[in-house]
């Protein structure tokens, strides 16, 4: 390699060092990007879900009903128009490198980005962001401070005023506050995680494919997905919430049944290592390691796949990542998790996460 280019891959790699580390189980990439990444573990490259900094959505999204029922959360048009559906709001979000999906709010009237990531527990702010925002640790009485374990970890805990998306409010939340170094890369900053307290507290409808997400208003308001779904030819997989609140899934490797956790904050799906190797699956190695949130590193090799299903949808053969994953994401609850469903399967296979009626629904 050329001076010059081991020059420009240490300023990557140093630039990737400084990116925020916000998410629960999800990920974040030492080496040279998404790109890299792909190439270094066999994966194709996907214009639309290996996002670059320069990439501009051309195509908006809105609403058609078919016989009273939401039939475009499944679909998508070219009108600029957000949807209008009675008992819900939309909001639209975009992806940033690194397959994040972020969605552009206001906190206390500052504007800021989140990460969406269903592997968070709640709403996590870098803390010198929030004190931008006018969001500070809450005291109780004079001499201490309020704090949440979140991965083992006690992060002090602020109250957010007011917090809005587009048209939607979700009106005042606590805060978990974490020391970060803020990823200052256009559209691939984000300011904290929007987790499962909002996600699920609003019986969030995400469409991964079609970038909205639609947010429940009316509590009564009952809608079955189940069957447009099929009639569009998804799949439909229940979703499990364990006792930590953890979103998972069944699936099979070789017909051994395993589960995996939901998380659009992580970039790629990963399997653990022991899983493969029990069921004899070879691995090779790459250049590249991910940071978790916990503070440990690892490497990730690839390994193909021709035989995952997800509950009873059969994922196309690929290769997918492969490390030995954290314990705190291995064990959730009393459930045992063996990989991470990411934002790349999630993206592909058309995901669908409802959380009203708890279904990933995939095609």
């Amino acid at each position: 390699m050329s001076k010059c280019a081991q020059d420009h891959d240490i300023k990557r790699m140093k630039a990737m060092r400084r990116r925020i580390a916000l998410q629960s189980t999800s990920c974040e990439i030492h080496r040279s990007g998404l790109f890299y990444f792909a190439r270094a573990l066999g994966l194709r490259t996907r214009p639309r879900v290996a996002l670059t900094l320069r990439c501009k959505a051309t195509s908006m999204l809105m609403l058609s009903l078919l016989a009273g029922v939401p039939f475009s959360i499944f679909g998508a048009s070219k009108h600029t128009s957000l949807p209008q559906l009675s008992g819900y709001k939309a909001v639209r979000v975009h992806y940033g490198p690194l397959n994040k999906m972020i969605m552009s709010v206001q906190i206390n009237g500052q504007r800021a980005n989140l990460l969406v990531d269903t592997g968070a527990s709640q709403l996590i702010l870098d803390a010198n962001a929030a004190e931008s925002f006018g969001v500070r640790p809450s005291q109780r009485g004079l001499r201490y401070i309020r704090f949440s374990q979140i991965n083992g970890q006690d992060l002090p805990v602020g109250y957010a005023q007011n917090l809005t998306a587009g048209s939607m409010n979700f009106g005042s939340s606590p805060v978990a506050l974490r020391s970060s170094i803020h990823s200052d890369t256009g559209n691939g900053h984000v300011d904290g995680v929007l987790g499962l307290d909002i996600l699920l507290g609003h019986k969030a409808v995400i469409n991964c494919r079609t970038k909205l997400i639609f947010f429940k208003l009316d509590q009564a308001r009952q809608m079955n997905l189940s069957s447009v779904a099929a009639s569009e030819k998804f799949t439909r997989i229940p979703l499990r919430r364990g006792e930590n609140g953890a979103l998972s899934v069944p699936c099979s490797i070789h017909g051994q049944p395993a589960r995996l956790l939901v998380d659009t904050g992580a970039f790629v799906t990963t399997f653990d290592e022991t899983l493969f190797k029990s069921l004899g699956i070879a691995s090779e190695p790459t250049r590249v390691s991910a940071h978790f949130a916990s503070g440990t590193a690892q490497h990730i090799g690839a390994a193909q796949i021709k035989d995952l299903k997800i509950g009873n949808f059969k994922v196309p053969p690929e290769k997918f990542g492969v490390t030995a994953l954290p314990n705190f994401a291995l064990q959730q609850g009393s459930t045992r998790i063996s990989g991470i469903l990411g934002m790349d399967t999630l993206y592909i296979c058309h995901a669908i996460i409802d959380l009203d009626g708890m279904n990933l629904f995939l095609k």
